[in-house]
């Protein structure tokens, strides 16, 4: 049951329920809740216990809370909160993880049904089919423009049709048809909007990232880099083994076309000198294999010994600079 009380004690009971959350837990979804039921907000209220606390309230008593809470602490960062708070919203106190707290708050959507004057969140199509109403009801369809035909005493809609737009607002004609038709096209539920994780504020779709997608990421930034330092001719780490390699390029060219040499050149010249060479160079690759993996290697030979030879990608290793 509620707090009971005069209006003054109602206040400070929930500045002190807010503040006591606050010192708790450092971490927050604030959710829309719109077309929210007291209903439906008890449920989640129960499915998300013993880790996460829902906690509704005017926004004008939360910000002032919030306040109040940063200058008694000192701790600032609770005031990140204060901007979040816009419109219809619910804070969602949890210490669990925020990813498994947010698909769980999803999971408590309601159908509802269209009501007149709604803004349509989503675009509404009507299926075709057998309706069940008489004849006597085809001017809902009429006035709508819905194709339809009498088939076996009822009316049947011949096609689907978009009966409602994204963003547009329920007309009176669309409600009482949908009402007719026993659809109810719309659910409602919490919607997390923001999250607040220990004074930093960001977006809930950085909740599904998942390990490969940051180093996809990282790798991206990295590679970014490496072009931008190659195309201005600036040392970085990541640019570094591309400037080596490019490094190396220039000098062997250098050596190829004069008479200076060092080993590592010597070796190429002597593969360009005598070409034979390129085909002696895969199989010396092939020497150096690990005694691990040369016995399952030397049973698959045996076993694809009667099998005619194929021309392996392995030749092409030269091997240029072992």
């Amino acid at each position: 049951m509620g707090f009971k009380g005069t209006k003054q004690e109602k206040k400070e009971n929930y500045d002190k329920k807010l503040c006591d959350l606050l010192e708790q837990y450092t971490q927050v979804l604030v959710c829309a809740a719109d077309n929210v039921g007291s209903t439906q907000l008890q449920g989640i209220r129960k499915g998300l216990r013993p880790d996460s606390v829902v906690l509704m309230g005017k926004n004008t008593m939360m910000k002032r809370s919030i306040r109040l809470h940063a200058e008694r602490t000192g701790n600032e960062a609770y005031l990140n909160l204060m901007t979040l708070l816009v419109g219809n919203v619910g804070l969602i106190f949890t210490k669990g993880d925020l990813k498994e707290v947010s698909e769980e708050v999803a999971k408590y959507k309601v159908g509802a049904p269209a009501r007149v004057g709604l803004v349509a969140p989503i675009d509404v199509v009507v299926p075709p089919g057998n309706t069940g109403l008489d004849p006597s009801q085809t001017s809902f369809f009429q006035v709508l423009n819905i194709p339809t035909k009498i088939n076996k005493g009822t009316v049947e809609i011949v096609a689907p049709v978009e009966l409602i737009h994204k963003g547009e607002k329920v007309g009176s004609s669309e409600a009482a048809l949908l009402s007719k038709l026993g659809i109810r096209p719309f659910s409602y539920g919490l919607v997390v909007q923001s999250v607040y994780d220990n004074g930093s504020v960001f977006s809930p779709e950085v909740l599904d990232l998942t390990e490969d997608d940051l180093c996809a990421r990282f790798a991206a930034g990295v590679s970014n880099v490496a072009a931008l330092s190659l195309g201005i001719s600036y040392p970085t780490l990541a640019a570094a083994p591309h400037m080596f390699a490019n490094a190396y390029k220039n000098v062997v060219a250098v050596a190829l076309a004069t008479e200076y040499s060092f080993p590592q050149a010597e070796k190429v010249k002597e593969y360009l000198a005598d070409p034979s060479k390129f085909a002696a160079a895969a199989p010396a690759a092939a020497a150096s294999v690990s005694s691990g993996s040369a016995a399952p290697a030397a049973a698959k030979v045996e076993e694809k010994a009667a099998e005619p030879e194929e021309e392996s990608d392995d030749d092409m290793g030269f091997g240029l600079f072992d």
